[in-house]
């Protein structure tokens, strides 16, 4: 498990999309470093690495900030909307934006950038179509997807095209890298395993609704929700169905897994934590309002952000409140350097132990 003395180089902190970094010490109560305003919402986390914290804002406007003040050392401005996190490796800052009415861009399609993570300066982009997923980086490849429903592979240092597989179907999720193998799930209910150097199809499921979910990727398991309102378990080898847990809600979070367990919250307002062998029910929290955005786990506490603008942090194990804030809606957290970044609705606070 990552520690959080490193960076949170990619949406889910690692390449599994596990969301749950080892931390000692980093919890509540915590006191605040400062507060950056984005004066838009931010629906993803930042990520944290190469010395600064990069958030992407809804208005398309990427920023990188000084992790000690907060304040803006670059931005850049997409003229699209950013929907994603984006994502560090081989020095290099990638962030994929959505052109939308939502945000007033007046121009079409998506696009995938590659910019110097020190002065912002771009080294590539790549036209793709319009894209809500975030970027995935490992060996030299960075991997993207579209609502068009495609699966792209790029050169990390050159954006030349690799490969791009057509899944038939419109994806909001974002890829996961495990065994080898890219997962990802698409809005006709299907979940795909692709070789992660050739974009081979190595296997295809279906019949689990529109998954939204970004898929974490642990002992075997691929865990993935689905706005049928089911936590599913696949074998991460053949794509069987391993288990399914019923909620009374869309499923549009992403799992965390920390400790064998499969932790996610569901528009029915509850926050479960599953067994991630069996799926059976270890404990719920009622959160009061629909929960959307994906749990993090740091040092065994658990963080979630409902629709009532509320960000709880739990105790991983036992679903005891240790804190809340009356900010948030979405991802809520991620740590680097030792330090907690809470997501509030327009606003990244910076946090250390008190």
């Amino acid at each position: 498990m990552p520690s959080a003395s490193l960076p949170w180089p990619t949406y889910g902190a690692d390449n599994a999309r596990l969301r749950a970094v080892e931390a000692p010490g980093l919890r509540p109560p915590f006191r605040r470093v400062w507060t950056f305003h984005g004066r838009a919402l931010l629906e993803f986390p930042p990520v944290v690495g190469y010395g600064s914290v990069f958030e992407e804002a809804f208005d398309g406007r990427l920023y990188a900030l000084d992790p000690a003040t907060g304040r803006v050392r670059w931005r850049y401005n997409a003229h699209r909307c950013g929907w994603s996190s984006p994502a560090l490796a081989d020095h290099l800052l990638f962030a994929a934006f959505i052109a939308h009415s939502s945000c007033r861009s007046r121009l079409r399609g998506g696009e995938l950038l590659a910019f110097s993570p020190t002065t912002g300066r771009i080294r590539w982009r790549r036209a793709i179509g319009p894209s809500e997923s975030s970027p995935l980086v490992a060996n030299g490849l960075v991997y993207a997807a579209d609502q068009n429903g495609r699966v792209y592979a790029f050169a990390a240092r050159t954006g030349r095209l690799r490969w791009a597989y057509a899944t038939g179907a419109p994806i909001k999720a974002s890829p996961s890298l495990a065994y080898g193998r890219i997962y990802i799930g698409n809005y006709a209910g299907e979940m795909v395993a692709l070789g992660a150097r050739s974009g081979k199809l190595l296997w295809r499921t279906v019949g689990y609704g529109k998954i939204y979910s970004t898929a974490a990727v642990n002992a075997g398991r691929v865990y993935v929700g689905s706005v049928d309102g089911h936590v599913y378990a696949l074998s991460a080898s053949d794509g069987g169905l391993l288990w399914s847990f019923g909620t009374g809600g869309y499923v549009y979070a992403s799992p965390a897994v920390w400790r064998g367990l499969v932790l996610v919250g569901s528009y029915d307002h509850s926050f479960y934590v599953l067994d991630g062998g069996t799926g059976s029910l270890r404990w719920s929290f009622e959160a009061g309002a629909p929960i959307s955005g994906a749990a993090s786990v740091v040092d065994g506490v658990v963080y979630l952000s409902t629709f009532a603008h509320r960000t709880y942090a739990l105790a991983a194990g036992t679903g005891h409140v240790e804190r809340e804030w009356a900010d948030g809606e979405y991802s809520p957290a991620v740590a680097g350097y030792g330090r907690l970044y809470l997501v509030g609705l327009g606003r990244l606070f910076a946090l250390v132990p008190r």
